[in-house]
């Protein structure tokens, strides 16, 4: 035979051995075998920011590695659903008070380079942590220089007409300072918030205790007036105005006023509130302006229908009582806002991790998930001393602590506990609905939008140790192992 011929009959043999081999295996082969295909690889749709602060400060509002956005795996990590459609308050800002100690330090204990670099930092988003709300004293508080308002007088004399009305001791710190920071940001939102008015219009004709007498309502109401004219002369725009600091509290040693809920009321509806529409004032009108432990003061006010129309909503401090109890008073005047105005740091509590976290779940998440619609810390800045001191709080910590002799600026965990809200959350975002499922025990979170429709979701964990969880948004997911003792901040479109 040829050696061609050979060749093929061999390979055709072959080939038939072979086919005959896999049609035996074809016939012997059950439905029920497995099929073994590659794993499915998850398509990647974008990337998430992330920013993160650890409670043992290895990481300050430090910016890591973006997240990869997904498209949705079921699985059984504890899940963040969020629903953008479901809008809740809009938010308004987050900062904390220009006091006179604080513009004292800032404009007198810092070089002009020293003082231009801490505002940036503070004030402008992109430079540093982009603060948006601002709160201010009407005339001193515990943290001023001395006791004093836009009208004293001595002992037994009066000016009805306010013919000696003055901001000039504004004008030292307070005014400067405040037209630096809109000039870094001229949308800054800022409220003004009296501990006294002028002693002759009291019934104890003295800064501290006392009542405001009801032959001085409409005087004190033009007073108002007065000083929002006064600060539109300097440039400077006042939001909003609360008509009390905390009225229940008024045996300290620096000024201080008892008002009740039924002279704030009375105030408001028949004064306050005409004399402003008189005069085509637009800053708003808050009430209460003390601590959670509270809701029936604003509550009983509200229910008056006509100071209800002259008033944007009620300001809490986070001193005594509950965080929750600000959705008591939104629950029953859901068409008013609720404030959060007032909480300090101090020596009394100087663990970091501790103390970020307490932060998150009392102040920046527990208001905001309680309807409040800005964030307020108490002083902006103190010194080393925690001054300067007006017979008030002997142990507050600043935002930043600035050092008297050198303007050296410390950052506090104030600071960072801000920042992650402020930065990235800006006045006109909105908070948007979210539910959890699985484990969150010591974990907790609020996440907004804006109108580009970027996410924003602040996460803290203060379990001891690291979590796996997922964000939901759709048919698209976020998955990250958030640090034991940690904050972060997720941004996304």
């Amino acid at each position: 035979m040829e050696k061609g011929k050979f060749q093929y009959r061999k390979n055709r043999n072959l080939s038939l051995f072979i086919v005959g081999i896999l049609g035996f295996n074809l016939a012997c082969s059950s439905d029920t075998d497995p099929t073994f295909e590659p794993p499915r690889q998850i398509e990647e749709l974008g990337k998430a920011e992330i920013w993160l602060t650890t409670g043992d400060q290895s990481k300050l509002l430090s910016k890591e590695s973006d997240l990869s956005i997904t498209e949705l795996v079921e699985n059984q990590i504890p899940t963040i659903t969020i629903d953008s459609g479901d809008k809740k308050q809009t938010i308004e800002g987050f900062g904390a008070a220009v006091t006179g100690s604080s513009a004292y330090l800032i404009n007198q204990k810092m070089s002009a380079a020293q003082r231009t670099n801490l505002l940036r930092e503070l004030f402008d988003p992109n430079q540093g942590i982009g603060l948006s709300y601002l709160r201010m004293t009407i005339g001193a508080s515990d943290f001023s220089l001395s006791d004093y308002t836009y009208n004293d007088l001595p002992s037994g004399q009066t000016d009805y007409n306010l013919e000696k009305f003055s901001i000039a001791k504004d004008k030292e710190d307070v005014v400067p300072v405040l037209q630096e920071i809109s000039n870094i940001a001229p949308a800054i939102n800022i409220m003004g918030s009296p501990w006294s008015p002028p002693a002759w219009m009291k019934t104890n004709n003295n800064l501290r205790g006392g009542r405001l007498k009801t032959e001085s309502y409409e005087v004190y109401s033009d007073y108002f007036v007065k000083y929002i004219e006064a600060y539109k002369a300097e440039n400077i725009g006042i939001k909003s105005i609360s008509v009390q600091n905390e009225p229940l509290h008024f045996t300290a040693g620096y000024p201080c006023m008892e008002m009740s809920p039924s002279e704030q009321n009375v105030f408001i509806r028949d004064f306050l509130g005409p004399k402003f529409a008189e005069n085509g004032v637009q800053t708003e009108i808050i009430l209460y302006d003390h601590n959670w432990d509270n809701t029936n003061y604003a509550i009983s006010i509200l229910n008056d229908p006509i100071t209800k129309s002259f008033v944007a909503g009620s300001a809490f401090h986070g001193y005594a009582g509950n965080v929750n109890s600000m959705s008591l008073v939104h629950n029953a005047h859901t068409d008013r806002g609720l404030y959060f105005t007032e909480i300090s740091g101090g020596e009394w509590a100087t663990n970091f991790s501790d103390n970020l976290q307490w932060n998150m779940s009392n102040i920046l998440i527990g208001t905001t998930r309680n309807w409040s619609k800005n964030v307020l810390m108490w002083n902006l800045a103190l010194d080393q001393n925690h001054g300067p001191l007006n017979n008030g709080c002997q142990d507050c910590r600043g935002v930043v602590t600035i050092n008297n002799s050198t303007g050296q600026v410390t950052r506090n965990v104030e600071y960072y506990s801000l920042g992650h809200f402020s930065k990235f959350v800006r006045p006109g975002d909105w908070r948007i609905g979210s539910t959890t499922s699985g484990d969150f025990g010591g974990l907790e979170h609020v996440a907004f939008s804006d109108n580009s429709g970027e996410k924003v979701m602040v996460i803290a964990n203060n379990n001891q140790t690291t979590k796996e969880i997922k964000i939901k948004e759709n048919d698209r997911q976020i998955t990250y192992s958030i640090p034991a003792k940690s904050v972060a901040t997720i941004i996304w479109d």
